[in-house]
C-alpha cells in the first residue's frame, strides 16, 4: 500500500512539474511532414555556443542537422544577443532533478521574443525527429500527449539535453528554453531537444532561480545559420 501510495504522488508531481514548464499540450491537427525546406532562420549543420552563468561557461551543441528550426531559432536569439542578462525564472531540484528554464524577456514564464521587424512575439513550429525518418515532424506532439508511450525520436531527453518550452498549442515555443537536469524521457515527442551541454553541466548542475545568463554567444557554426 504504501509503495502505491509513492508512486501516486511521484505521478501527481511529475504532471505539476510538467504542466509549470509552461508545457502542457491538449489536441492538435495530425503530425505531418511539412516541407519547411524554405523556413528561416534555421541551421544547416551544427553550431556551437557558449554561454555564461555565474562566472562559469556552459558549453552547448546546437544540432541543426536534426531540428533545424528550432536550432536555428536558438542560434538566432543568442547571435542578437536576446539571451544576454536573461534570469532563469524556474528551476526545479526538489524531489528530485527536473529543469532549470530560462530565456523570458519577462522573467516570469509568459513572455517571448518580440520581432523587431514584425512587432509581434515570434514563435516555431513543434519540430520532432523520429528516428528512421529523413525529415522532422511538425506541429503535433507524439509522445505522451498524444497517447503514444515512448516515441523513439532523434533527439532525447537525456540529462545535459537542451529543449524549447511552449504553452498548450504546439507551434508557441518562442525563446524560452530549459536544460534536463536528469533524464527526462517522459517529455520525448512532446517538447522539442535541440541540443546537448558538451562541458559545464556541473555550472547547470548548480543553477538557481534568479541567477542571470551573463552572456550567450555562438562561439562555431555560425556559417550554418540561414535568415
Amino acid at each position: 500500500m504504501e509503495k502505491s501510495i509513492q508512486y501516486w504522488l511521484k505521478s501527481l508531481l511529475t504532471i505539476v512539474f510538467v504542466c509549470g514548464l509552461v508545457l502542457t499540450g491538449c489536441s492538435t491537427p495530425e503530425a505531418n511532414s511539412l516541407n519547411m525546406d524554405n523556413y528561416v532562420p534555421r541551421l544547416e549543420g551544427k553550431a556551437t555556443v557558449e554561454m555564461k552563468v555565474n562566472g562559469s561557461p556552459i558549453t552547448i551543441e546546437v544540432d541543426g542537422n536534426n531540428a533545424p528550426i528550432t536550432a536555428g531559432n536558438f542560434v538566432d536569439l543568442v547571435d542578437r544577443g536576446v539571451y544576454n542578462g536573461l534570469t532563469f525564472h524556474r528551476v526545479v531540484n526538489e524531489p528530485e532533478p527536473f529543469v532549470a528554464q530560462g530565456g523570458d524577456p519577462k522573467g516570469n514564464g509568459t513572455g517571448g521574443f518580440i520581432d523587431p521587424n514584425t512587432k509581434q512575439e515570434r514563435t516555431i513550429p513543434l519540430e520532432i525527429k523520429l528516428q528512421g525518418e529523413e525529415k522532422p515532424l511538425y506541429s503535433k506532439a507524439v509522445g505522451r500527449q498524444s497517447g503514444a508511450a515512448s516515441p523513439k525520436v532523434v533527439l532525447n531527453h537525456k540529462r545535459g539535453a537542451i529543449a524549447m518550452a511552449r504553452s498548450q498549442m504546439p507551434d508557441s515555443a518562442s525563446s524560452q528554453f530549459y536544460f534536463a537536469l536528469s533524464d527526462l524521457g517522459f517529455l520525448d515527442g512532446d517538447y522539442a531537444v535541440f541540443g546537448y551541454v558538451t562541458s559545464g553541466m556541473e555550472v547547470v548542475d548548480n543553477i538557481k532561480q534568479g541567477d542571470r545568463i551573463e552572456s550567450a554567444k555562438v562561439v562555431s557554426g555560425l556559417e550554418n545559420l540561414k535568415k
